[in-house]
């Protein structure tokens, strides 16, 4: 299927004589002849991201700035080969497939993304519904609840705090109650939870690495609350699970997290991806849908629905979720994306963002005017404090054409908090004249 139909010599001509035109190229008469014909300089031997790079600063626009923030959203690099095939019009187009005779394809990748997100998590089974992070993470919240008949939900101070409100807002119309827990140097720790836990605790939702960029362990926390019959929930970057201990790891019993680091554009803060991904015994309380493999009648691999919630559809104040659409095109993208990186393009990627943050680091401190409150292991993004001018320094950097760095006071955080984050995008030029214009702050 295609966007257009290919026109023969004989409906060319016609329209070409129906507009008074002697010729195609007559069309393009008043296109200045450099831009028709531009000196692009290919350079040789050089990957995706240098040639796009190169191709940007030939461009005749204002360049944009250069973002070397996160806080819940980063600029990682998208293969130019996924935007061709998710604007294909039988993607763009897709609905839920209730009807696997005539939606084999869609259910394919979707039980594929489910396939890698469970590999990347180390969980035994995985949904393709989950609108954005935040939003999974209220709904493991939902699930653990309904799971252990409980109403209290622990919730870590270094979850992201958009995120605790989303928590917040959504426990509110459920009679859930938020017990948040108060991190120590920036992180979470045992003592912490052996002291907020409850026979009325339903679960612990923490994160990692959390909002100051820390990487927590969460050794011994699975023990703790299985103990209690309460469950764990990781929200973590799937991004950084190249590198880190994954949800598997800790004994989690709900993972979820955003997956737009899976290379889904910024696009102005949305749409994103959400995930989840849980064990084999809470299945039938997860949200959304799962799309499994079978078999058809003649023995050839088929795809179905094979779980769907359909309470969510009829019970409406009484469900466990509402969630009844399906995030089909920004799967797609994470299972090409994850599909053109494999497992080796992942490691590196993840690899070069580790890099990149622990140069800037370095050469940040160096500067005098920042200090590591919390020193601690980060992935990509750390948090510094300063006693500058945060809209100084933003100033300093804009003119020098980055985004730098972001005050975490925006998120209700210590005044003087700064964080940055860097991904594999970013070069160590950029990172050099990012230090250089940061420096010259008095």
């Amino acid at each position: 299927m295609f966007k257009y139909l290919p026109h023969t010599e004989g409906d060319i001509n016609t329209m070409l004589k129906t507009i008074g035109a002697a010729s195609i190229e007559a069309l393009f008469e008043d296109v200045p002849p450099h831009l028709l014909n531009p000196d692009i300089r290919l350079p040789h031997a050089h990957s995706e991201l240098e040639l796009v790079r190169h191709f940007m600063s030939l461009a005749e626009k204002v360049d944009p700035l250069t973002p070397v923030i996160g806080a819940g959203a980063y600029d990682h690099y998208t293969p130019s080969i996924i935007r061709p095939l998710i604007e294909r019009q039988e993607f763009l187009t897709s609905y839920t497939p209730y009807q696997p005779e005539i939606s084999q394809g869609t259910l394919h990748y979707i039980f594929e993304f489910q396939s890698m997100i469970t590999r990347l998590t180390g969980m035994d089974v995985a949904n393709a519904s989950m609108y954005d992070g935040s939003t999974a993470t209220a709904e493991a919240m939902f699930m653990a609840s309904a799971i252990t008949k409980r109403k209290d939900i622990l919730v870590s101070h270094t979850l992201h705090p958009a995120t605790r409100s989303v928590l917040e807002t959504y426990a509110h119309y459920k009679g859930l109650s938020i017990k948040p827990i108060a991190p120590e140097n920036g992180v979470i720790t045992l003592a912490a939870l052996k002291d907020a836990i409850s026979p009325d605790t339903a679960c612990l939702i923490v994160q990692t690495p959390n909002i100051y960029g820390l990487i927590e362990s969460y050794s011994g926390f699975a023990d703790l609350l299985h103990e209690n019959k309460s469950l764990l929930v990781i929200n973590q970057d799937p991004a950084t699970l190249s590198h880190l201990k994954s949800a598997g790891d800790y004994d989690a019993d709900i993972a979820v997290g955003e997956a737009q680091t899976l290379g889904v554009p910024l696009a102005f803060g949305g749409p994103y991806i959400g995930y989840m991904a849980t064990r084999d015994k809470y299945v039938r309380k997860m949200p959304g849908r799962i799309c499994g493999m079978t078999k058809d009648v003649d023995g050839k691999p088929a795809f179905t629905l094979t779980l769907q919630a359909r309470e969510q559809h009829i019970r409406r104040d009484k469900a466990n979720s509402n969630i009844c659409s399906n995030q089909s095109l920004l799967a797609l993208f994470v299972t090409i994306y994850l599909s053109t990186m494999g497992q080796e393009g992942l490691i590196e990627a993840s690899q070069q963002s580790i890099d990149g943050a622990h140069y800037l680091y370095e050469a940040l401190l160096h500067t005098g005017l920042f200090t590591d409150p919390f020193k601690k292991p980060f992935f990509k993004e750390f948090t510094l404090e300063t006693n500058a001018s945060i809209s100084d320094l933003e100033a300093h950097a804009k003119k020098a054409g980055f985004l730098a760095p972001f005050p975490l006071k925006k998120l209700g955080l210590k005044d003087n908090y700064v964080s940055f984050a860097v991904t594999e995008k970013r070069t160590q030029d950029e990172l050099d004249a990012l230090v250089a214009a940061l420096g010259g702050h008095s």
